[in-house]
């Protein structure tokens, strides 16, 4: 039996990438005949057409498995929410904005054959000069901080082993701390370079405040909560 490959992306008002995203990975699972995917999207509490463009995907497209948060609870929430739900061996994720790109998918599902966790970092990023320093002063104070030995927390492209789900401790802003949790739990990490593309449709949902001031205060937390993490193994489980 082929290898189950979950792609979790999180949607919040992204009406126009969803038919567009979709199709990408279609193009991309079209060249892996190796594998079979399932996409769970993640409508993060909408207000535009968002839903509607997920359920239609799912009726022409039996592999699509929409999943609708009552309400916007934010990227961390919409993506535990479908990595929790997906029923892969592998689990890839992708940002809903179609700067993060399909195309990287064989490269990270090379590397989950000999780690537990791929992370992305964007060697070459197109987006605003603010969002790049920011990020890379973010980056750098977070390494300094916890260690997690990443470049590019921020980066949507990401690849998991299934059992690494488990380790994932679910809080807003969980999603820029994966590496930290695996590191904790014990996993091999690997890095690759991934696509990043101009942002075409929509609008970013993140700025200054709820980037820079939430993240400084997420440091604290997260630095807390690794060294009081908790890892355990039961006798005759591998």
């Amino acid at each position: 039996m082929k290898p189950l490959v979950s792609i979790v992306v999180p949607f919040y008002n992204e009406e126009e990438n969803v038919p567009i995203l979709s199709g990408r990975i279609d193009e991309v699972f079209a060249t892996l005949p190796d594998y079979t995917c399932e996409c769970v999207f993640v409508n993060d509490g909408s207000t535009d057409g968002t839903r509607a463009a997920l359920d239609r995907l799912q009726e022409t497209k039996s592999h699509v498995r929409p999943i609708h948060l009552v309400e916007n609870r934010g990227q961390s929430a919409a993506l535990v929410a479908g990595m929790r739900r997906a029923r892969g061996d592998y689990i890839l994720t992708l940002d809903g904005d179609l700067q993060n790109d399909p195309c990287d998918f064989p490269t990270i599902l090379e590397l989950l054959q000999t780690h537990d966790c791929v992370c992305g970092y964007r060697g070459k990023r197109n987006d605003s000069w603010i969002r790049k320093l920011s990020s890379r002063v973010a980056n750098r104070v977070r390494e300094a901080v916890l260690h997690d030995g990443i470049r590019d927390a921020g980066c949507g492209s990401k690849g998991f082993r299934r059992c690494c789900v488990e380790h994932i401790v679910p809080f807003n802003g969980v999603h820029r701390f994966f590496a930290v949790m695996m590191r904790n739990a014990g996993f091999t990490i690997a890095e690759c370079e991934v696509t990043h593309h101009p942002r075409v449709h929509g609008a970013s949902k993140y700025g200054i405040n709820n980037r820079l001031w939430r993240g400084l205060f997420d440091l604290v937390g997260v630095s807390w909560l690794k060294r009081r993490y908790v890892t355990f193994k039961i006798e005759g489980e591998q």
